[in-house]
């Protein structure tokens, strides 16, 4: 009996010191910690940046998902890479003849350069060099050219749903010759009250592809509520939109991610250009060859700098622009996510103290990505430390009080104030809610910090209104101390 008294003892005292050690560790992250006790898994780390001291900390060397704040990692790869100004070039390019009429004998190719914000409005200011240049028809086909990516092997069960149905524009498949993100884009207005809505295209006067419309208008105290999917067929892509829009309301835009990127391409230049008064006798074709060595410029455009795209891209987390600029990272011809995955990957070894990091893509949507709290703090601390890059990677982050995304004003007006921060949500196949940035004290010191929260199976769902109240709580009071 003694002797299992003996063992009992040790047993507790073992418990004991692992109590304190965790209640140690997690000192800072109170509030973040009772998730916990639910069954999550948690990495949290919160650092000042001018002394590296940690205000708190819970398993922060514990790798797990971290969703879209792995955008961050995008950003800085990206902006280490080719620095703010960066511009993406998509051209016209041709082997053919242009005679004294202004036809052009011989294909026109569309060089697609992996501009991941490359628009209709951008189309058609290369439609409009291309007018300059004297071009008034084609006679020989438009060419789609991706030879840099696409298309782009899915990785997820969102992005291979996609290719045959359309439910959401955020699953987007990928083309470094893709337009207006990847997705179709319709309005719905109302007509007469008790006839169908009217559909038109956001991006050419008339309609690229099919629309099935069952949409219908009601009086003016009715509410909308419609609904979209975009099918896929023999015949190619429809967007079906059914419903009910109340009479004299403002249009409703409808998005839903294309079935194949570079063709949705392909049809919107060639509406684009007989538009302009440019027609093309043999249609259009994708390739994923690149243009031959002899092919000359007719035309290019410049998109936008990569500070404004890192601006869209984590603001509103667009994992179609994040996969893009991932993969334009990449060398060689048709690669993918892996490859894309791996470039990130050896940017973030790279960082001091920052160790292995697991990143199949670049947006986060792939839940295989692994990285810990502190690896995310060695991250932020390495941008913070670059004084020309610093300014353009912050402004991408949401300040809770005034940023866009609704979900984030919560907690203190301390924590609403003084935090810059990315959020990261996946909810298949276990819940993720992940956080990161940086802070200001009240005595304007920087710090930053990284929330990953992972569940389980078996935990229950857990939404921000949960978690980030604990997060604010917990940071405020960081802030305030300091």
């Amino acid at each position: 009996m003694r002797r299992w008294l003996g063992r009992s003892s040790l047993f507790l005292g073992a418990l004991s010191l692992s109590v304190v050690s965790v209640v140690v560790q997690a000192a800072g992250f109170d509030h973040v910690a009772r998730l916990a006790d639910k069954g999550f898994v948690i990495s949290a780390q919160a650092r000042l940046l001018d002394s590296g001291e940690v205000l708190g900390a819970l398993n922060p060397s514990q790798p797990l998902s971290p969703a879209s704040v792995t955008k961050l990692y995008t950003a800085a790869a990206t902006l280490d890479r080719w620095g703010p100004q960066h511009r993406f070039t998509t051209r016209f390019v041709s082997t053919g003849t242009l005679d004294g009429n202004g036809v052009l004998h011989g294909d026109l190719v569309l060089e697609g350069g992996g501009d991941p914000a490359l628009t209709s409005e951008e189309l058609w200011r290369l439609i409009q060099k291309l007018r300059e240049l004297g071009v008034s028809s084609v006679d020989g086909q438009l060419v789609i050219s991706q030879w840099r990516f696409g298309p782009v092997t899915c990785e997820t069960s969102d992005r291979c749903k996609t290719q045959t149905e359309g439910t959401n524009a955020y699953a987007s498949l990928l083309s470094s010759a893709a337009v207006n993100y990847g997705s179709w884009c319709a309005t719905v207005m109302p007509g007469v009250v008790g006839q169908p809505a009217r559909i038109t295209s956001c991006d050419t006067v008339a309609p690229t592809l099919r629309i099935e419309n069952d949409v219908t208008t009601v009086a003016a105290s009715g509410s909308a509520d419609l609904y979209a999917k975009r099918v896929t067929d023999s015949q190619g892509d429809t967007l079906k939109i059914s419903g009910r829009i109340p009479a004299g309301t403002y249009p409703r835009p409808i998005y839903k991610a294309s079935s194949d990127p570079a063709d949705q391409t392909g049809q919107t230049l060639l509406s684009l250009l007989r538009q302009a008064g440019v027609p093309v006798s043999g249609g259009y074709a994708v390739s994923r060859q690149a243009p031959p060595s002899v092919a000359k410029d007719l035309a290019a455009v410049e998109g936008k700098p990569l500070q404004e795209l890192l601006l869209r891209t984590l603001n509103y987390s667009n994992n179609f622009m994040a996969d893009t600029l991932a993969l334009d990272l990449t060398s060689g011809t048709q690669q993918n996510l892996p490859d894309a995955g791996r470039e990130l990957e050896r940017f973030a070894t790279s960082l001091p103290g920052h160790g292995a990091a697991i990143l199949r893509s670049g947006s986060g949507l792939t839940p295989e990505n692994r990285v810990s709290a502190q690896s995310v703090n060695a991250l932020l601390n390495a941008m913070y430390g670059n004084a020309s890059l610093f300014p353009t990677f912050v402004a991408g982050m949401q300040v809770p009080a005034n940023g866009p995304m609704h979900f984030i004003r919560r907690g203190s007006q301390t924590f609403q104030d003084h935090v810059m921060l990315k959020t990261g949500t996946l909810n298949e196949p276990v819940t993720v809610r992940a956080v990161a940035g940086y802070f200001r004290t009240d005595s304007g010191r920087w710090g930053s910090f990284a929330v990953l929260v992972n569940g389980t199976a078996s935990t229950p769902y857990l939404s921000w209104r949960e978690t980030l109240p604990m997060v604010a709580d917990d940071l405020t009071a960081m802030i305030e101390r300091h």
